[in-house]
């Protein structure tokens, strides 16, 4: 492996400021490295050689120019559910195959501002639906700590490549833990910002009052970076927040004297790996060593969180779903009548768990259940909430494991939704509240990674990112690689 990927982005951006290397030096080393495993590792669904190489000679001359910014010059992967000019975006459905859009996401648009270097679109669960990127309709990805088990996701490809440095930053799409939880199977840092804080305009949503962009890294300053470029209200985004931004990078410390952080007796359930049990209790321990005090808080509504959100989620998805019809863009499988165009064109462009949380909402919002479950829900949704309130209220962050287990097998949850499903109980309570969230590396479990999760309150990233960062700087779970990839 080159050395140049294994640099952090932060280093990378200090050497290219200084002339020591250069954007295309290391946009080539990074295109090497995918070549040589992304066979293996499945990663990426479409690199982007030639819009890389140029885009990296673009970001050299800016930096001889002296007008480098935050991220120029910084190789990066792009989720396939964010729309880009230059490469298709296929939402992982053989519905939007070969699809290319005719405008760039706001985020992809603020990192071509930056003269930031895309290296590809990755892989993903089929229209963000699912906890393991096997449910991409373009074959799965791999875990690149055990090419035999999941990623994570529904953001699989976009942890992996970032895990298997094929690329130094990406972004990915958090519904109800598709950042975090794929972050924590991977082993690196993934960060789920606040409803409202980062733009989804050109996001292809699945759950439009859930959907949050956010940055996966390998350290917490290369997330706070990835979200200074990130963050800001955006006009086109009717649910973005028109708030400061300040600058994460400035906020990082490493004593954490004076910080409350809670621990809630709900995330202790049956199921809780114990090696992940292990592997958290370590982690609070570092975190009281570094001077905070931990504090129990009751979040008594998290039990219900998981129905609410497959209830909310599905009738979400139903809506936002139902644009693809074959008509306007898209695959179109043509046949006598309309209706039979639409019936064979979704019938053949979805695949099973999209056509399965298709009828989930399109039921919950049926006459005669719309008030009995989608109504029910929202309110539950709002007991939730208000839990995070009051629970915030004595403390600055809640800290908890990322999922129950370490990333599984390849096949070992295909047949049975429900078990899959619960892979992400520990991370869709902060998508229901609204609230941002981090997994951060925390420990092994039989050779696995284990991800530590924090949550804040809303609009409070600094405080999430500094707490994180004065953890992994105190640790060095950070710093492991998957060996097998070496």
């Amino acid at each position: 492996m080159s050395e140049l990927t294994r640099l952090s982005a932060t280093e990378a951006r200090q050497l290219l400021d200084s002339k020591a290397i250069t954007s295309v030096e290391l946009t080539e080393a990074h295109l090497e490295r995918i070549a040589e495993v992304d066979e293996r590792v499945h990663g990426y669904l479409h690199v982007m050689t030639d819009v890389a190489r140029e885009q990296a000679q673009r970001a050299d001359n800016a930096i001889q120019s002296g007008q480098a910014a935050g991220l120029t010059g910084i190789p990066v992967a792009l989720k396939d559910i964010l729309c880009t000019v230059d490469a298709p975006t296929t939402a992982a459905s053989h519905i939007l195959e070969n699809y290319v859009s005719p405008y760039d996401a706001t985020v992809v648009k603020k990192l071509r501002e930056q003269n930031a270097v895309f290296l590809g679109k990755a892989n993903t669960d089929e229209f963000a639906m699912g906890s393991s990127t096997e449910n991409s309709a373009f074959g799965t990805t791999r875990n690149p700590w055990d090419l035999n088990r999941v990623p994570g996701g529904s953001s699989g490809g976009s942890a992996a490549t970032v895990a298997a440095h094929e690329a130094m930053l990406s972004l990915g799409s958090d519904t109800g833990g598709s950042i975090r939880q794929p972050a924590g199977f991977c082993g690196v840092v993934g960060l789920k910002p606040t409803y409202g804080r980062v733009s989804r305009f050109g996001l292809i949503a699945f759950a439009s009052s859930l959907d949050q962009i956010g940055p996966f890294s390998r350290t917490v300053h290369d997330a706070a970076l990835m979200l200074n470029t990130v963050a800001g209200h955006d006009p086109r985004d009717s649910t973005s927040i028109n708030t400061e931004v300040p600058d994460y990078t400035a906020s990082l410390g490493y004593d954490l004297t004076g910080k409350r952080i809670g621990i809630a007796r709900e995330y202790t359930i049956e199921g809780l790996e114990a090696g992940v049990s292990a592997a958290f209790d370590a982690a609070v321990k570092v975190l009281r060593d570094l001077g905070a005090e931990l504090v129990d808080v009751s979040l008594p509504h998290t039990e219900y969180a998981l129905a609410t959100y497959y209830i909310t989620a599905p009738a979400e998805a139903s809506a936002n779903l139902a644009r693809f019809d074959g008509i306007k863009y898209g695959n179109r499988k043509e046949e006598a009548t309309l209706q039979e165009t639409y019936l064979r064109t979704r019938g053949e462009g979805f695949g099973p768990e999209v056509k399965r949380r298709i009828m989930l909402g399109t039921y919950a919002l049926s006459s005669g259940y719309y008030d009995a479950y989608y109504v029910k829900a929202q309110k539950v949704r709002t007991l939730i909430k208000r839990d995070f309130d009051q629970a915030f209220e004595k403390v600055d962050a809640i800290v908890a494991p990322t999922s129950p287990t370490v990333a599984f097998p390849i096949g070992s949850r295909t047949d049975d939704p429900y078990q899959m499903y619960l892979a992400d109980v520990f991370t869709i309570p902060a998508n229901m509240a609204g609230i941002p969230g981090i997994s951060i590396p925390g420990g092994l479990s039989d050779g696995l990674p284990v991800g530590l999760q924090l949550l804040g309150k809303a609009f409070d990233e600094a405080t999430l990112l500094s707490i994180a960062h004065a953890y992994e700087q105190a640790t060095d779970w950070h710093a492991r690689e998957p060996a097998r990839l070496s």
